[in-house]
């Protein structure tokens, strides 16, 4: 055994290079980007709901890795079963035998979807979608999928190729030939199924840019419409599922939906080992592998290991015990009635909208004429300055964590760790108040910021 390396000695000696490693050797836009929003803080630890830096000091998470955290950081019971399996010295990814953690967490997810029968495991969230999509094209034999305009499916070529955002796609075509239509596009989706070329729609029952929910009874009825037309709905469920609206799926706030595939990830990992998870049905899965010498027709190398299988039934087993996503339901309703409230106060206070913890705060044109002016010189720059110089106070002064909803969006998304309660509420809208306070007093450093973020859009023309 090598005793040269010492990680502890490592991070002592160069754990404060982040940026320059970054800078040096990754992505070099990341650091330049922070650095420029004032969010290049060096976190030190983390535990449930927040961060803390080098002076103590304690940063609220209303992120959570971008829903990953769904349990917070460094839950007990995660950490226990990853220690456990680790000690256990099983015999993983053989890939010639049949290890029982696989079977167990298969058979608890499935137990929240008891119209769906099986389960194929990956490793994130766009390999989830990915298999959904092969799996779809396959058993129906047909190419084309449809989606809806604004989702989000991932930035793999499969995955893209249903994502709604240009700024991902541009520079990237050519993509697979699946066709876009509007959340809730009722007619739109039946012209395309006319074509009897359809295998699936694949849909967000909420999707995570702007934070915008299926309209009510668009999932029912679009299932109908699929079905009769002999083609799958798929739910992508990576964000929104494992407890994150208030119910186990997003798509289970609607009665009679039951997607033929579900896509799962993020919080089923517990925020230690990445996994993804595409659940269906019976039929899908014994068409794909069809005989023997199909069986290994779409697998993946790590899926399935016990590390993230371990990870995954101990978060399910925290849900469950831990009650956590009645939690979510109730301080999402408590969250979202408090900044609910806040509408009529504010004039550039637009909306609060979503389910249980993921909640889209959006931001829109004031009447007051001095006001009206600034956000005039913001939108001329580009448009998500405002929102952007929302989200930099409230890390900056307040430290809260939050993010802008997406690109050119005047939106934060709010996807804390399910764990959050009325401390945690209080807190996050006593840090808003304070934010909105100071951005409609038409002066203060809010505003000179935001002359910052003008000067740096326009010089990126």
């Amino acid at each position: 055994m090598s005793k040269k390396f010492d990680l502890s000695a490592l991070l002592a000696e160069r754990g404060g290079e982040g940026y320059e490693l970054h800078a040096r050797h990754l992505n070099p836009q990341l650091p330049r980007m922070l650095r420029t929003i004032g969010f290049d803080k060096v976190y030190e630890s983390a535990e449930g709901a927040y961060f803390r830096d080098a002076d103590g000091n304690d940063y609220l998470d209303m992120l959570a890795g971008f829903g990953v955290m769904g349990l917070g950081r460094h839950h007990p019971v995660v950490r226990k079963a990853l220690h456990d399996v680790l000690d256990a010295e099983l015999a993983d990814l053989t890939r010639f035998d049949c290890p029982p953690l696989p079977g167990l967490l298969a058979e608890k997810l499935l137990a929240y979807s008891p119209h769906l029968d099986r389960v194929f495991f990956s490793n994130s969230g766009t390999e989830a979608v990915e298999t959904a999509l092969k799996f779809a094209r396959y058993a129906t034999g047909r190419p084309r999928v449809l989606y809806c305009s604004h989702a989000f499916h991932g930035l793999t070529t499969g995955s893209l190729s249903v994502n709604g955002e240009s700024c991902f796609r541009d520079g990237f075509d050519p993509l697979l030939p699946d066709t876009a239509i509007g959340l809730g596009d009722l007619a739109a989706l039946e012209r395309e199924l006319g074509r009897g070329d359809v295998a699936a729609l694949i849909v967000e029952p909420i999707q995570g840019k702007g934070v915008h929910e299926s309209p009510p009874g668009f999932l029912r009825a679009a299932q109908e419409l699929l079905h009769k037309h002999k083609a799958l709905l798929i739910a992508d469920e990576v964000q929104t599922g494992l407890g994150r609206t208030g119910a186990f799926y997003a798509h289970q706030h609607e009665d009679g939906v039951e997607p033929d595939l579900v896509c799962v990830a993020k919080a089923l990992s517990g925020g230690y080992v990445p996994v993804g998870a595409t659940l269906g049905k019976d039929w899908i899965f014994k068409k794909v592998y069809s005989a023997m010498d199909r069986v290994l027709v779409h697998s993946a190398s790590f899926g399935a290991n016990a590390q993230a299988m371990a990870a995954g039934l101990a978060v399910l087993s925290a849900l469950e015990d831990e009650e956590v996503v009645a939690n979510a339901r109730t301080t999402g309703e408590l969250l979202k009635t408090r900044l609910t409230g806040l509408v009529d106060r504010y004039e550039m206070l637009r909306e609060v909208r979503g389910r249980g913890l993921m909640i889209g705060i959006e931001f829109g044109r004031p009447s007051s004429l001095g006001l009206r002016s600034r956000w005039a010189m913001l939108q001329a720059a580009r448009k998500g300055l405002f929102a952007q110089m929302v989200v930099v106070p409230l890390l900056q002064r307040h430290r809260i964590l939050t993010q802008v909803s997406g690109d050119r969006l005047e939106v934060i998304k709010l996807i804390p760790p399910l764990i959050i309660g009325e401390r945690e509420v209080d807190r996050f809208v006593a840090a808003f108040t304070a934010v909105m306070d100071e951005a409609h007093s038409g002066g203060g450093l809010i505003w000179d910021f935001g002359r910052t973020l003008v000067k740096q859009a326009v010089g990126n023309r």
